[in-house]
């Protein structure tokens, strides 16, 4: 091994390792063995194997999931009447619910994620769907809607096979299309208005045709307006509208009041927060049919 003395050069290998030691601790490590979220996990199902970060895995979408990027966030309700009834959707991006915590703070009814395109179900739709039941809720499930992907007859199916029907028990609420901001291309899923406005008839009329019910429609008016061209024909399906300001705010065309209102987005522990445009007694009757 050479001798280094006093005032000579270092060696050129002492002097590289040094300096890769250096560089080495100021670099943080990752463990190897993190484990992955609900969602990563979903979207290898769904046969994603690459992400980015614009774009999200397939599977991973929920309700609202582009609102705030697309609509804005403006403030929480002020002045709403009394007669609403405290409302919260989830995804597997809440994972396991604690529904008794919801259930005290005022929330009587619920809708989870169960189905996305024809590629996807909630690892938690049995946590979720059941849970909320259990402390007394009236529930309800969501289909995320991909109509680049499968035509609206063959996702309703879908959906109501993998959770989405409905049942006379006066508890349970009747399926919503999320159809809303594509996360994963384009806006309005390559479709023309004329496009839109028939794979969203498709879905609700087979819909209707597995449940006798008619399902509701949650989207935004702006995303409504620029991707159906503001139809106005699907008025006898209840309304959930989104809108992260203070008030619901200009309506889709046909509908002259909204049933629901995702008034906000709370993140991943307690889900979105809704308001039912009436009393308890109002959030029953829609279950009852």
């Amino acid at each position: 091994m050479p001798v280094h003395r006093p005032g000579s050069p270092r060696p050129r290998r002492a002097f590289l390792a040094g300096a890769l030691i250096a560089v080495c601790a100021l670099v943080p490590i990752t463990p190897a063995s993190a484990a992955e979220s609900p969602d990563a996990t979903a979207s290898a199902t769904a046969g994603t194997t690459t992400n980015t970060p614009t774009t999200p895995a397939r599977g991973t979408a929920r309700m609202g999931m582009g609102v705030a990027a697309h609509d804005g966030q403006d403030g929480l309700p002020t002045g709403t009447r009394a007669a609403q009834t405290e409302g919260v959707d989830v995804a597997s991006y809440q994972g396991n619910v604690s529904w008794t915590t919801l259930w005290n703070s005022g929330v009587r009814w619920s809708y989870n994620k169960a189905s996305e395109g024809t590629y996807y179900t909630n690892p938690y739709f049995s946590q979720q769907y059941t849970g909320a039941y259990g402390v007394g809720m009236i529930r309800g499930a969501y289909h995320f809607a991909t109509p680049d992907t499968t035509s609206g007859a063959t996702q309703a199916n879908y959906f109501v096979d993998h959770g989405g029907g409905w049942s006379a028990d006066g508890r349970t609420l009747p399926g919503t299309l999320d159809i809303e901001w594509n996360p994963y291309g384009d806006t309005c899923y390559g479709k023309s208005t004329s496009g839109m406005v028939s794979w969203i008839r498709d879905f609700l009329n087979q819909y209707k045709a597995r449940t006798g019910r008619n399902a509701v429609i949650y989207t935004s008016t702006t995303w409504w307006s620029q991707c159906t061209g503001n139809y106005a024909g699907f008025s006898a399906n209840p309304l959930w509208i989104a809108r992260y300001a203070s008030t619901a705010g200009t309506l889709p065309a046909g509908w002259s009041t909204y049933t629901m209102w995702q008034y906000t987005s709370s993140g991943p522990t307690v889900g979105d927060h809704d308001k039912f445009n009436g009393a308890l007694d109002r959030v029953q009757a829609l279950a009852k049919g």
